[in-house]
């Protein structure tokens, strides 16, 4: 398995890099309305709408604002193109299955981590990103997204 590390508050993630789309540099994010409250609001990437997920506020974490220092990672999941709000990009690294274990036996409060993998520095928790949006969450998403591109209240 290939893993894209990356940090928030001092500890580190990865998501698998087939989900990744590219890795850019944090920007100004335009806030939306009527939102999940996991979004932090929107980016422009190249002419392509894409939606921040605030994955400090997903995982428990205390929110901060975006850092020019920060690091927004666009994946592909559920038919969407998401970015999400890393404090620090870390390496590519590829590790052995047998160096995983399931989540549930290390963080059994967290349907957001489909694992954890030890590496030779640590280990990292593994952000499964298809799980990032409950179902209603995708749906307001959507249409707060629909509302704002068509210029009009959400519903």
């Amino acid at each position: 398995m290939r893993l894209v590390l990356f940090t928030l508050a001092g500890v580190q993630y990865g998501v698998s890099a087939d989900a990744v789309v590219e890795i850019v540099r944090a920007v100004a994010i335009t806030p939306l309305a009527g939102a999940p409250a996991v979004v932090e609001g929107l980016i422009d990437v190249r002419g392509l709408i894409v939606p921040v997920f605030d994955l400090r506020k997903r995982l428990g974490l205390q929110t901060r604002p975006v850092d020019p220092a920060d690091h927004f990672i666009l994946v592909r999941a559920n038919q969407r193109t998401a970015a999400l709000h890393v404090e620090r990009m870390g390496e590519l690294v590829d590790v052995d299955e047998r160096d995983t274990t399931e989540s549930r036996s290390q963080v059994p409060s967290n349907e957001h981590i489909a694992g954890v993998a030890t590496l030779p520095d640590g280990m990292a928790f593994i952000h499964d990103v298809a799980t990032f949006l409950s179902s209603a969450e995708s749906d307001t998403l959507g249409a707060a997204m629909d509302a704002r591109l068509t210029n009009r209240a959400p519903a």
